[in-house]
């Protein structure tokens, strides 16, 4: 089969603007339960692009960790991903369910979650995740693997689960989104597509655009 033959008509559900709630981030927690009830894979995988300094994006999989007043994400500040948004803070988030046919697409900036929030979510995380935080130098050059195993050697040796820290260079991003848009695919490519804008006042202003 070639590449261009590949093709499926989405036909599950619809959306209107009427049935989806006045604010993006509820509507998302609505549409993340039904893909946590329908046994998506990974429902939480998000795709972030970021900029780089020449002005290029950059893009990558990350894992959606928590919702507040924006979404919530960990990782190295010292990877190329966090080196990007401290240069430039605007980020795009895109969750994609194909069990569901649904793609979601935010906009906005990020800023640094607290310490404390750092905290709480490095210290839930298993010992193996926390030496992972220590070992791996993000995004640098390495020779080998074997450097990330004997550095984890060295890292078991000085820290015990009741002793390790976590790492200043690791810790959690929000994301506070400006625009969303909730995509539903429908039959003959005319799929449902509900933005929703961020106005001066502080309301969100929802419209239907084409497909």
């Amino acid at each position: 089969m070639k590449i261009s033959d590949i093709r499926i008509d989405y036909s599950l559900k619809s959306l209107t603007i009427k049935e989806v709630l006045e604010d993006p981030l509820e509507q998302f927690e609505v549409w993340f339960t039904e893909a946590l009830a329908s046994e998506v894979m990974e429902p939480n995988a998000m795709n972030i692009a970021t900029i780089r300094p020449d002005g290029t994006p950059n893009s990558r999989i990350v894992l959606l960790k928590g919702i507040d007043k924006g979404l919530i994400f960990f990782t190295n500040y010292n990877s190329a991903k966090g080196q990007e948004l401290e240069l430039n803070q605007n980020i795009a988030v895109t969750f994609f369910w194909p069990e569901l046919e649904r793609q979601v697409r935010f906009s906005g900036k990020v800023e640094k979650v607290s310490k404390k929030d750092s905290d709480e979510y490095f210290f839930s995380r298993p010992y193996s995740s926390q030496i992972g935080a220590w070992v791996s130098p993000q995004s640098a050059e390495i020779d080998s693997r074997e450097f990330l195993e004997e550095r984890e050697k060295q890292l078991r040796q000085e820290f015990t689960p009741e002793t390790i820290s976590r790492p200043d260079h690791w810790g959690g991003y929000r994301v506070i989104i400006s625009e969303a848009e909730f995509w539903q695919g429908r039959p003959s490519r005319l799929h449902d597509r509900v933005l929703y804008k961020i106005q001066e006042d502080g309301i969100w202003k929802k419209s239907r655009i084409a497909p």
